[in-house]
């Protein structure tokens, strides 16, 4: 049956407002309308762009091709239009009226075809059939008022009306669907290769090869890209019908990069700095823009606050969690506690991140619905497993220090998110093949290693693997002690932290004073984010008493003390050391108290906790020597009163505490002088150190 053609509105926009409320009619006035010499400027230059248009995609070339056509023969007649029509606003009512009917019609045009240009292939194919049906709309617009146009009152040549003419007719052509293309049977061939590998079939390399090759991935350079934009779009949910074969592709496209495309060098973000091991090289600073007020770090996940400020998602949570409702950046109070992502600012981080090389981390919540997606999916699950043997049987086979790292560059990526993948690679036998790789005198094949080491490390089962392995916790202390670049030291430090978090681990990890050693010289001779793992890894060890004599031994409350101004971490560690029997190696460390308020006065919200929380303990534990150092500190008790007004729940009962502690003192110290004015040889202790 033959498509009715649709209604077009021609005239409805010059209709005349039958409103007679004054000011109130004008208020709700559309804006005032180009002239037509303007819109004939306007149509002429869609057109042209429209006529220029590139193809995102193989399978879309026909239909592209057909709407860059039906631009060229519209402009040509837009521009004889422009050359002979004179200044002013002389076109005939109906046509102008036409004509900006046709301007909507290209302009949505234009929004198909950039919307197309922003989506990844895959999903342009996956959506092809929703594509096609808006092409074919309208085609089916424009002929139809190409139909409607009064050429004949325009006064156009001969050749200009047969152009507007065939331009209809192609319209036409392409409503009715004469000129689709075979995409409906690669995007069935797509469907039907994860079908396949649901059902446990390895994919064929040919085939493979030859329907990316239709995709438009035949580098690896396209592949990742591939594989990113699917990802965010993904995380952004670009389309909920799609989503099970879009994280289904992103598993087959990583094998695809595996077994097709394994002779590429690794990016430039694997690669080490040349500068060796005493370059200090640092991420680039990231613009104020994309840092969070509240932290000063970059965001990860940029959400709007009521009051339209930005701030990254976690660092705006906790600031809510401590009970306030105002605005950080502007101290407004807050309509509402509701946050809006920030999509447009995330895209410019993501951007400023790959430029830069530096690791964009997906924010928890994204990272847990994108993993239990996953997991509820059959194919991505097979495809990661057939990858994860794929990589590491390759690996065991591999010489060359080049052919190696690109290989272990791939494990990286794999283990780099789900636990599944994780469980794959580690199940396939990798930490035993990459723990001689941390030896490697090879910049890149080392930092690869260590940072597959370190995302294995996150799954439970992978740190009884790489614990039990045959020196490995010697080989990342060697990295800690002699990597090529800090961000290998800096890797390892972090895989140090994670296996840790294992009771008897950390135990182990404890004794070995090789590892404490390192840990602590990172922690004083690092860059800042070297610091910052180091630090968070002699956390975790000081949270097992039997380890704190070794870890004061060996240095760690200096190193902290070095480094409280710096990083927030240093004064969790000195409260930790202090809770659990370095309370007098830390009194006893000149200007370490004085330290301590003056962190409890100027550091974040948790280093100010951390510290009062570590006053409070080394007063309870070494009672005069320490609650004197803490009143000899100038304003200590306006420190004590601003944190208790202003600090987090925690922070606000260790302050009080700490006050308790330093009025009874106080008291005591005078009751002690009066006693002493009577009885000089009385050395009465005052009772305010012992614990409540």
């Amino acid at each position: 049956m033959a498509k009715q053609p649709r209604a077009v509105s021609v005239t409805s926009s010059a209709a005349p407002s039958t409103s007679t409320g004054g000011s109130y009619a004008s208020a709700f006035m559309p804006p005032p309308s180009p002239s037509d010499r303007d819109l004939l400027r306007a149509l002429h230059r869609l057109a042209r762009d429209l006529s220029s248009a590139e193809t995102p995609a193989p399978f879309l070339r026909a239909a592209f091709a057909s709407v860059s056509r039906r631009a060229r023969l519209l402009a040509a007649a837009f521009d004889d239009l422009l050359l002979c029509a004179p200044a002013g606003d002389l076109l005939p009512r109906s046509a102008s009226l036409c004509l900006r009917e046709v301007l909507l019609v290209l302009q949505r045009f234009k929004a198909v075809v950039a919307d197309c240009a922003a989506r990844s292939r895959t999903l342009l194919l996956l959506q092809s059939d929703e594509t096609d049906a808006e092409l074919r709309d309208l085609h089916h617009d424009l002929a139809t008022l190409l139909d409607l146009l009064p050429v004949v009152d325009l006064g156009l040549a001969d050749d200009v009306m047969d152009l507007l003419a065939l331009a209809s007719r192609q319209c036409r052509r392409c409503a009715s669907g004469a000129d689709a293309e075979a995409e409906p049977a690669l995007k069935a061939a797509v469907l039907s290769l994860i079908d396949e590998i649901e059902r446990e079939i390895v994919p064929g390399r040919e085939r493979l090869e030859e329907i990316l090759e239709e995709v438009g991935i035949n580098d690896p350079a396209s592949c990742g890209d591939e594989i990113e934009s699917l990802e965010r779009e993904i995380g952004d949910r670009a389309s909920e019908r799609w989503t099970g074969a879009m994280i289904a592709l992103v598993g087959l496209l990583r094998y695809a990069k595996c077994v097709l495309f394994s002779a590429t060098p690794c990016p430039a973000d694997s690669k080490a700095d040349d500068a060796g091991v005493d370059d200090g090289g640092e991420s680039p600073a990231p613009p104020m823009d994309l840092r969070c007020p509240i932290s000063l770090d970059l965001m990860r996940d940029p959400v709007v606050a009521a009051s339209g400020q930005t701030y990254d998602r976690e660092s705006i949570d906790r600031w809510f969690g401590s009970g306030k409702s105002t605005c950080p950046k502007t101290g407004q109070v807050l309509a509402n506690l509701e946050l809006v992502p920030n999509k447009s600012l995330k895209n410019l981080i993501s951007k400023w991140c790959r430029e830069n090389g530096v690791a964009m981390e997906v924010c928890e919540a994204s990272k847990s619905e994108q993993a239990q997606a996953v997991a509820a999916n059959k194919a991505a699950l097979e495809v990661a497993r057939m990858t994860a043997s794929f990589l590491v049987k390759k690996l065991s086979v591999t010489f060359s220090p080049d052919a190696a790292s690109r290989v272990v560059h791939e494990i990286r990526l794999l283990s780099k998110s789900g636990s599944d993948n994780r469980a794959f690679v580690g199940e396939a036998g990798a930490v035993p093949m990459l723990v001689p790789l941390l030896y490697s005198e090879d910049a890149g094949l080392q930092l690869n290693a260590v940072t597959a080491l370190l995302n294995l490390s996150i799954l439970e089962a992978n740190k009884k693997r790489i614990m039990h392995a045959d020196g490995a916790v010697e080989a990342v202390t060697h990295i800690m002690a002699s990597g090529t670049t800090w961000r290998a030291k800096e890797n390892a430090a972090a895989a140090v932290l994670s296996l840790a978090s294992v009771h008897t681990y950390r135990r182990r990890l404890g004794r070995n004073a090789s590892v404490v050693e390192k840990l602590v010289h990172l922690a004083r001779t690092g860059p800042t984010s070297t610091k910052k793992d180091a630090l968070a890894a002699l956390l975790s060890l000081a949270g097992e008493r039997e380890n704190v004599g070794r870890l004061v031994d060996a240095g760690v409350a200096e190193a902290a003390l070095s480094a409280i101004s710096d990083e927030e971490t240093a004064a969790a560690v000195l409260a930790a050391l202090a809770k659990r029997g370095g309370a007098e190696a830390i009194v006893n460390i000149e200007g370490a108290v004085a330290r301590l308020v003056a962190e409890m006065r100027r550091g974040t919200e948790w280093a100010r906790e951390s510290a009062t929380a570590a006053l409070v303990l080394l007063c309870r534990r070494m009672g005069t020597r320490a609650v004197s150092q803490v009143m000899a500190v100038p304003g200590v008790e306006w420190a004590i009163w601003e944190l208790m007004g202003s600090g987090t729940d925690r922070a606000r009962r260790k302050a009080a505490s700490l006050g308790r502690i330093c009025r009874r003192w106080a008291a005591a110290s005078a009751a002690d002088g009066e006693r002493g004015a009577e009885c000089p040889a009385s050395s009465v202790e005052p009772p305010a150190m012992m614990a409540s």
